[in-house]
């Protein structure tokens, strides 16, 4: 089985990295060269174009930064032209609805099967293996993919036969990220303006009634204003923040609280911190308070 991987950015490298040492033949691209020069060490077929990355493929990885980079890449620079019938593309990028449904159109135009699958997990997590893949689209291309998912993650949700239900769902849950760190920015500035530990109320309560991973990794980030290196960008989190409005207008469905993070988010842009973690955004909370 012949793959291609795509992108090659924080996520992708160690994606592909977990395919080779699992001995599957990979051929790569991305833009800039470092990750590219990593893999081909590791074995990995370097291509000097993402068209000629695809030409031999049965299976394409595409993990592109957002919705331009994955039009630019899939669509303008001819990948898609470029499959041949019966291959299989994974695009495990979080993407729009609307780009995901344009692109499983595209590919159903030309025989081949698309498949969103975009994950849940950073850095540490893709380098273990253990990401929660979240898969849609054809039910028989799932299967046949199912091994590769088994070496990327660590569990595969199968949220249905439409492939931008899969972005649906990723955006809903990055969402609920946001939200997270919001009201832990907020509320930290709450106690601290009593002149209370804003440390040890975030230790106190993401190890009682908020004992998650999200709110224990990004609460911990808030605690020791520890904001680089980025995991997960600002910028990238108001990406997503919009990406989520844009879905829900698509079908009617009002999310408020998503304006408001919004121009949380926008906030933080113009105070030059879309390079920093997304845990940053609890600044936001502190300046309106005057702590910061």
């Amino acid at each position: 089985m012949n793959i291609a991987f795509l992108g090659l950015g924080t996520m992708g490298l160690p994606m592909a990295i977990n395919l080779l040492n699992a001995g599957y033949a990979v051929h790569v691209w991305n833009r800039s060269p470092a990750p590219v020069e990593k893999l081909a060490s590791l074995g990995a077929k370097v291509a000097t174009t993402p068209d000629d990355a695809v030409k031999q493929a049965d299976i394409v990885l595409s993990m592109l930064a957002d919705d331009d980079a994955t039009r630019a890449i899939v669509l303008d620079a001819q990948v898609l032209a470029s499959l041949r019938p019966g291959v299989i593309h994974i695009n495990m990028a979080t993407v729009s609805v609307a780009l995901a449904t344009e692109l499983a159109d595209s590919h159903r135009e030309q025989g081949i099967d698309y498949l969103a699958a975009p994950v849940l997990g950073r850095v540490n997590v893709a380098e273990a293996g253990q990401l929660n893949i979240l898969a849609a689209g054809d039910a028989a291309a799932l299967t046949t993919v199912q091994p590769l998912f088994d070496v990327l993650g660590g569990k595969t949700w199968h949220i249905g036969e439409r492939p931008e239900q899969a972005n649906a769902v990723k955006l809903a849950v990055n969402f609920m990220i946001a939200s997270a760190i919001g009201t832990m920015g907020e509320a930290a500035a709450l106690v601290r303006g009593h002149n209370a530990s804003a440390a040890d109320f975030l230790e106190l309560a993401t190890s009682t009634v908020f004992s998650a991973p999200v709110y224990q990794g990004y609460g911990l980030a808030i605690a020791e204003e520890r904001f680089e290196p980025a995991g997960f960008k600002l910028s990238l989190g108001l990406k997503d923040v919009r990406l989520a409005q844009a879905a829900a207008e698509q079908v009617n469905v009002p999310l408020p609280l998503a304006s408001t993070l919004s121009d949380a988010h926008i906030e933080s842009l113009a105070h030059a911190e879309g390079h920093l973690d997304w845990a940053a955004l609890s600044r936001t909370s502190a300046r309106r308070a005057g702590q910061a």
